[in-house]
């Protein structure tokens, strides 16, 4: 009865850790980036299982389709989601939260065109078509702003990813392209394309949080929702912290680490990635009723019910 009682227990214990872990279901969008990867990292390593939480990712082609699917309730959370969509959408009545900033600035982003394109700078933009992700990402912003900043006469166009993109540039199907390392380098270093503009080359977004993490959960799941941030914002500390990050990389996207490493001291700052601010809440505020994501302003208290950054 003994042996019974102690392999029963033995059991319950064994189950009762399983039981305790929440399953998030979690869309992100771009597969791939430093940025994007950090939730994937953090379970690669264990991060966000040793916090309770277990993560089902769902990636996207942007931010946009990532704010749709958390306001369809198909999932719980996203990552990547343009700040201004996201405006947009609340103020629209969408069921939106955000609960962490995912980037501030441009600096992880570049447009650029083929090696043989008469393009050489935005301005030489006039009449052709210019690359974003979906309606209502940062590149979208981005590019709005590229438009509004330099007088620009280019057509914008929804391509999706950086390899769907870079196919669709190859091809001649669109004239400027966008990318955000580690796509790209490559073909940089083969002199196949050239980079044109930077993301921070859309001065006014350069000090803005251009992307957030998104709930329509909060108040539902709010242990959860404090676990996980937690989670993240220690992922972010290893990622800059731990060269083995870049053995998880490699396994999720075949990327070795000198290429890694390049991209990530290149064009991911950490101070980029950091969770815990919203930059730039009134120009966001602002440039999101300039750029036409919402008619008015949000209000003190529409912000403060719209941001709900769990405390460290």
């Amino acid at each position: 009865m003994c042996k019974l009682f102690g392999a029963l227990a033995a059991l319950v214990c064994a189950v009762c850790p399983a039981l305790a872990d929440d399953t998030l279901r979690i869309a992100v969008g771009q597969r791939g980036l430093w940025d994007t990867s950090v939730v994937e990292l953090g379970q690669r390593g264990g991060i966000f299982g040793k916090h309770g939480i277990m993560l089902d990712i769902l990636y996207t082609q942007g931010g946009g389709e990532t704010q749709q699917a958390v306001i369809s309730g198909s999932v719980e959370l996203g990552v990547s989601a343009g700040s201004m969509g996201v405006f947009g959408a609340y103020s629209k009545g969408a069921p939106l939260r955000i609960i962490g900033a995912e980037m501030t600035g441009g600096a992880d982003l570049f447009w650029y065109v083929r090696s043989d394109s008469p393009i050489r700078t935005l301005q030489d933009t006039d009449g052709k078509t210019i690359a974003y992700s979906t309606n209502g990402a940062s590149t979208h912003a981005i590019v709005a702003a590229f438009i509004k900043q330099y007088g620009l006469k280019a057509k914008p166009v929804a391509t999706g990813n950086p390899p769907a993109t870079l196919t669709q540039v190859m091809s001649g199907q669109i004239d400027v392209g966008w990318a955000g390392p580690p796509f790209g380098l490559d073909l940089i270093d083969q002199g196949r394309i050239r980079i044109i503009a930077n993301g921070n080359d859309a001065t006014r977004l350069k000090n803005q949080t251009v992307r957030v993490l998104i709930t329509n959960t909060v108040q539902a799941r709010h242990p959860a929702i404090e676990r996980f941030m937690k989670a993240y914002r220690e992922t972010v500390d290893w990622m800059y912290a731990d060269s083995a990050v870049f053995r998880h990389y490699e396994a999720f996207m075949g990327i070795g680490e000198a290429t890694m490493r390049r991209a990530r001291d290149q064009f991911y700052p950490k101070a980029a990635l950091d969770p815990d601010t919203i930059v730039g809440i009134d120009d966001v505020n602002a440039d999101a009723v300039e750029f036409k994501y919402m008619t008015a302003p949000l209000t003190r208290e529409q912000l403060a019910e719209l941001i709900r950054i769990p405390p460290r």
